[in-house]
């Protein structure tokens, strides 16, 4: 019993432990987005980002309108003035505006959709991508990125950004060089400050739209959690009771 016991507490300790590492590994590797998924107003400067620079081109097929207006506390209004560009219903969800046969033949590739891409990628890792741009005049788009080398997204968000440029150091090592960091030799519409600001609501939006419930599961876990440590102490109170005359 004691065997099973242990047994117990170390696949329990496990299941703690692997989502921290997966946490620390991925800090390790980008910058740590640092999106507040409880902000209300991140999360509606989010949507406007992503509806009026995202949706032209990528899909968030398993998202519908009118539960994004509802979870995020924006009137019907605005949601069909500012916010519907593919379609006049609020149920239905969210397409691209791009045919895909369009896409491919301009970029090679259909643009992904982006209802689960933060839950696939990591929040830290689309962050990094956005973030990652730089000129390079050997891409058909004019730029490559740090994050996805080669990639056919063109830099959309160039206005607000400016056009980096990034320097690399060589290493001893054979293999491509290493990233050291970017200059703005041309500025955007955005200081460098608020672009990581205008970044950041976006991938918040993205982390919500991949998982809506996500703040209420949250915060029903903490109701959960505390009922069982209550209903453990008081298991354990009747355990002593039972087994008092025995012993």
């Amino acid at each position: 019993m004691m065997r099973i016991k242990n047994l117990a507490m170390l696949v329990v300790a496990a299941g703690l432990l692997l989502p921290l590492a997966g946490i620390a590994h991925e800090g390790e590797a980008f910058p740590h987005a640092g999106n507040d998924p409880y902000s209300q107003a991140s999360l509606q400067r989010g949507a406007r980002n992503f509806m009026n620079y995202c949706s032209g081109c990528h899909s968030a097929k398993f998202v519908r309108y009118n539960r994004v207006a509802k979870d995020l506390g924006i009137p019907d209004s605005e949601l069909r003035a500012n916010l519907m560009f593919t379609s006049d219903k609020p149920a239905d969800t969210i397409q691209s505006a791009m045919p895909a046969a369009d896409a491919i033949k301009w970029f090679g590739v259909a643009p992904p959709d982006l209802s689960l891409i933060a839950r696939s990628r990591g929040t830290d890792h689309v962050y990094a991508f956005l973030m990652g741009f730089y000129k390079d005049p050997s891409r058909p788009t004019g730029v490559n990125n740090t994050v996805l080398a080669g990639t056919a997204m063109p830099h959309v968000l160039a206005d607000l950004q400016g056009v980096q440029t990034a320097i690399f150091k060589s290493t001893e090592a054979a293999g491509a060089p290493e990233f050291e960091k970017f200059e703005l030799p041309v500025p955007g519409t955005l200081s460098p400050e608020q672009y990581a600001e205008f970044v950041r609501d976006t991938v918040n939006f993205l982390e919500y739209m991949a998982e809506p419930i996500q703040t209420t599961r949250r915060d029903l876990g903490v109701w959960v959690v505390l009922f069982l440590l209550i209903f453990t102490g008081f298991a354990y109170l009747l355990y002593k009771e039972f087994w008092r005359d025995v012993r």
